[in-house]
């Protein structure tokens, strides 16, 4: 006997038409879209595709391998990595369906005209996922102008930092350019 449990496109599918059916008319259905599991297959030891319905789009997560599914109380929320980056998914339970987990693609779906286009996007998404170039980009790093303060790496200091480290207060680029030396006796004008 296996521990890999079976798609569960069709439980998904029986489930929410029968949730379907008593949303009928309510302003967040849209009339052009049914209810559809779309592109589930395995992944990471779960069963992963988008469950598409008159009222949302979803990602949603599944068990594969019973020993694998870590649950998640309804409405609890747990990130997943990606190769396009990481996604929260949220948890969720149905008494026909058992445990899952969804992250929200579109909800409600009224931009939708018709089931092929939704369809579209729902295996698009799915694919997206999958695809590294579509990682969100981190942020540009910062660079400084400035050498390096590691003096190991640092090449020899500038005669005003010589200087400087001869005198016993610090001189300012001004001063020195005017020539006022601290603890200098006399008074430089220039």
């Amino acid at each position: 006997m296996s521990d890999t449990l079976p798609d569960p496109s069709e439980r998904l599918t029986a489930a929410f038409r029968a949730a379907a059916a008593r949303m009928q008319g309510l302003d967040v259905v849209n009339p052009a879209l049914a209810v559809e599991a779309v592109a589930f297959a395995p992944w990471d030891e779960h069963w992963l595709g988008v469950m598409l319905t008159p009222w949302f789009m979803n990602l949603t997560l599944l068990p594969r391998n019973p020993r694998a599914w870590q649950p998640l109380a309804t409405g609890a929320k747990r990130r997943y990595g990606f190769p396009a980056g990481e996604y929260e998914f949220v948890g969720a339970n149905d008494d026909q369906v058992g445990a899952y987990q969804v992250c929200s693609l579109f909800s409600p779906v009224h931009e939708f005209a018709d089931q092929e286009t939704a369809r579209l996007v729902a295996t698009l998404a799915r694919e997206a996922l999958f695809d590294p170039a579509n990682a969100a980009v981190a942020a540009m790093p910062t660079a400084t102008l400035s050498p390096a303060a590691d003096p190991a790496s640092s090449p020899a200091p500038g005669p005003l930092a010589r200087l400087e480290r001869s005198l016993d207060a610090p001189l300012s680029k001004r001063n020195f350019l005017r020539g006022r030396l601290p603890g200098a006796d006399r008074d430089h004008r220039g």
